[in-house]
């Protein structure tokens, strides 16, 4: 049977406070299922009104009980993840910058491994593009062979007419 929570009339008084304190929608949105909850609305009363699902509510309300109201104020998105700080990332693209204008290959693979050495924790190959990219980085790469380049017979051909007309 799955755990029932119990948010007090105190409890609710206080998450309409702080519901007239916020300024972000996101926040004031969770805090006010979580009050309607404990005005007795159920799960599916409050999903209606807030546009939630009602597994969100419930796990706002858990969420509530178990961790606090500042629980509900943070959100809990994404955000910066990064290993390193700009200045890092900018220390570290200053090496490679060397090697690039030296005329060097330059790989993501060998990036990656200074990337993680420099972090000391283990970083993903997306990663190391999005810091590429961040820092106005792109790829440059030396084609293998020209788009408009002739056919093998192509070519064999002409030699032989170049060397029929010089006869």
């Amino acid at each position: 049977m799955p755990k029932r929570y119990h948010i007090s009339k105190e409890d609710t008084k206080e998450i309409r406070i702080e519901m007239s304190k916020t300024k972000k929608k996101s926040t004031y949105r969770r805090l006010e299922a979580v009050a309607l909850r404990g005005e007795g609305k159920s799960n599916k009363e409050v999903a209606k009104i807030t546009k939630y699902h009602e597994k969100r509510v419930s796990q706002l309300v858990s969420l509530y009980c178990n961790e606090g109201i500042e629980a509900l104020a943070d959100g809990r998105k994404g955000g910066n993840h990064r290993l390193l700080s700009l200045e890092e990332e900018k220390l570290l693209l200053n090496q490679f910058e060397e090697k690039a204008r030296m005329g060097q290959i330059l790989t993501v693979a060998e990036m990656k491994k200074e990337y993680d050495k420099m972090s000391g924790r283990e970083s993903s190959v997306p990663a190391i593009y999005l810091m590429l990219k961040r820092h106005g980085w792109r790829k440059i790469m030396p084609r293998s062979k020209h788009p408009n380049k002739a056919s093998d017979e192509v070519i064999e051909a002409s030699k032989k007419l170049t060397l029929e007309s010089a006869n």
